[in-house]
């Protein structure tokens, strides 16, 4: 297989085709496929074309959280029972996504024609696509690092636990040393405040630049919000279903900064709490 791990990176890595993101986090849970989801959907609004692939075979839930079907998912294709064409489907802002399929009742084993028809996919997704992004399953495989490997930029997604820090840690760790070249972009999902969120960006930055020697870029933070867990509930992106709160503006900043180079990190403002706030400032003043 590492022949064909060597000409998925050669693939993929071609100049002036579409750019190839992977979405990771170490664990599950910390809402890697629902940022996946929005930040693919916000840059489709900018008139990109944008695809999703679910990586995470037999249990993805990309097509669920666009509250869109698949009647053929990537294993389908990889397993030669449909064409590529066949597991396209459309979500909204002409957004489209490869389903990772449900259901799956043991691991996918891996072969070279899969390999050989992942190959194929990708190099017909970049000559259409200006933007795939790859939505991975929490951890890693051998087979997911080659892909992982092959793709420009990697986003990391973690929250402020400490499992999750660890977790997002020992990821880039082994992709650091599969590549030491790799693009790492750090964000912090779920964050109660605005410190809370710049304090584990800073923790995570620090670490890969003391104990690996890498420079890592950090995104931002998106706040822990009510109305993300409503949009899961009616399978709609929150970006979409409520394009002016707080959460959506955050992402669409970093979105934006992400697509023209300009990074810079953003961090989330802190609830409004006019209560707290008077509070501090007449202690404030009496402290004068």
């Amino acid at each position: 297989m590492r022949d064909q791990a060597e000409s998925l990176r050669m693939k993929m890595q071609q100049k002036g085709l579409g750019k190839s993101i992977a979405v990771v986090s170490g664990k599950g849970g910390v809402g890697k496929s629902n940022f996946t989801t929005n930040f693919s959907n916000i840059l489709a609004t900018y008139d990109k074309k944008v695809i999703i692939v679910d990586m995470d075979i037999g249990m993805g839930n990309i097509h669920i959280l666009l509250g869109k079907g698949s009647r053929n998912s990537l294993k389908d294709y990889l397993q030669g029972e449909a064409s590529l064409e066949q597991v396209i489907f459309e979500g909204s802002n002409g957004l489209h996504y490869i389903s990772g399929g449900t259901g799956l009742a043991g691991l996918l084993e891996w072969t070279e024609l899969m390999f050989d028809r992942l190959i194929a996919a990708f190099e017909s997704l970049q000559t259409t696509y200006d933007y795939i992004l790859f939505d991975m399953g929490a951890g890693a495989t051998n087979w997911s690092l080659d892909l992982l490997v092959a793709v420009d930029d990697i986003i990391v997604v973690a929250t402020t636990e400490p499992t999750s820090i660890t977790d997002a840690y020992s990821m880039m760790k082994y992709i650091h040393y599969k590549d030491r070249e790799k693009n790492f972009y750090l964000l912090c999902n779920r964050v109660l405040t605005r410190e809370e969120g710049t304090d584990t960006l800073n923790r995570l930055k620090q670490t890969m630049s003391r104990f690996l020697s890498k420079d890592v870029t950090i995104l931002g933070s998106l706040p822990e919000d009510k109305l993300v867990r409503q949009a899961v509930k009616r399978q709609v992106p929150f970006s979409v279903l409520y394009p002016n709160a707080p959460i959506t503006k955050t992402l669409k900043e970093i979105t934006y900064r992400y697509m023209k180079g300009n990074i810079q990190e953003v961090v989330v403002p802190n609830p409004s709490n006019k209560f707290i706030s008077k509070l501090r400032s007449i202690f404030s003043k009496g402290s004068d």
